[in-house]
Order: structure tokens, then sequence, then C-alpha cells
């Protein structure tokens, strides 16, 4: 069940694209550029007249995502808590995490390796490098590199719900059910609506009442 590639810290938005944080300042030569995330009618308004600094626009999202039944809905709120996460405020920091998708989408491990290796020194407390470098770790079956990154982004966010599912699908494949049952309900804490959160946790309450009976 080697899914972890989509889940952590991209599990609605490709690797690639996810690393262009919205930003109203001009990115640094060489890097590339994508259109601006769409903001739903029924979320962006509100953020931006409520609240101004990051932190309280990430709070106010998460409130949203914890009180919204609906996938869809909750899918473009999760979508706008994964781009304030990307906004590094650095544009060195954009540059080397775009450079890293690159590699990572090339299969160029040491590289994407690398940089997010600078990433992490230059930004310590920047919880994507962390993030990024967990899923690359995975992808090379560095279950406890990845795991350990994973510890790290969640000590800087500890509401983020898609490394929170990536160590689920790892503590899982490590035959870890009990854990792996307990991180899939801390997901569903702060994202209800997430349905493969929703049906991991399902199938193994069954499979572990089913070793009770």
């Amino acid at each position: 069940m080697r899914v972890l590639s989509c889940l952590i810290l991209g599990i609605f938005l490709p690797f690639a694209t996810l690393v262009q944080a919205q930003d109203t300042t001009p990115p640094p030569a060489g890097l590339p550029t994508v259109a601006p995330l769409p903001a739903p009618r029924e979320i962006a308004p509100s953020v931006a007249a409520d609240v101004s600094t990051p932190a309280e626009r990430l709070d106010t999202l998460f409130e949203q995502l914890r009180r919204e039944p609906d996938a869809a809905k909750a899918g473009e709120i999760s979508t706008l808590i994964q781009a304030q996460w990307l906004q590094s405020g650095s544009a060195t920091i954009d540059l080397l995490m775009s450079r890293a998708a690159e590699a990572a989408a090339k299969k160029e491990t040491a590289a994407a390796l690398d940089l997010l290796d600078q990433t992490i020194v230059l930004s310590p407390g920047y919880a994507e490098g962390w993030n990024r470098r967990a899923t690359v770790n995975y992808s090379e079956n560095r279950y406890d590199l990845s795991m350990a990154d994973v510890e790290e982004t969640l000590r800087r966010e500890p509401r983020h719900f898609a490394a929170l599912t990536g160590l689920a699908t790892m503590q899982e494949e490590l035959g870890q059910r009990r854990r792996a049952l307990a991180t899939y309900l801390r997901v569903l804490a702060i994202y209800p609506a997430l349905k493969e959160a929703q049906d991991a946790a399902l199938r193994l309450s069954d499979e572990l009442a089913g070793e009770r009976a």
C-alpha cells in the first residue's frame, strides 16, 4: 500500500506544483511560476476579511476544515491550507524547494535530498522542508529517516494532516496497525471529511475487532 508519495504533504496537489507557494512578490530569477490557486467562493472572502496574519489565516482555515462535512468543500479548504504552509517567506528557500521538486520528479533522489538538506539548514523552522524530505526518504524505503522527518514536521505544525496521514501509512506498512489507527484518528480530528482517513480507520477498526473476537 505505497500511497505515501501522494499523502505526505501533497494529498491533493502534485509534488512539483505544491512547492510554488502563493506570494504577491515576484519570484527570483529561474524560479518557475504557476497560476495562483483558485479561491473558493465560500471560503476565501471570509478569511481575507477577518484575519491579517498567516497564523490567523491558518487558524481560521483549520476551524473551517474541522467544521466542514462536505468532502469537496473540505478539499478546497485543505488546498488553501497547503498553499499557506508553502509560504516560506524566502526567495532562496522557494528556489531550493522548487529545484528539489524538479529533482524528485526526475527520480534524482540524491540531488533532491541535498537540496532539501540545504533548505532545512537555512530554515530549520520551515515545516515543509522536513515534510518534503520525509517524502523523498520514503520513496527510497528509508522508513526510519522518513518517520523522523515527519516527527520534525509535526513539532512545527501539529495539525499537519498530510504528514500524519503519511505517518499512519508507514505504521500500517510496518505492521503497527494499532498505532496506525490512532494516527488516522488524529487526522480525522483535524480533517473529519478526509475520505482516505475515514476508510483506513474503519478498515483497521474492523480488522482489530476481528482479532479480538
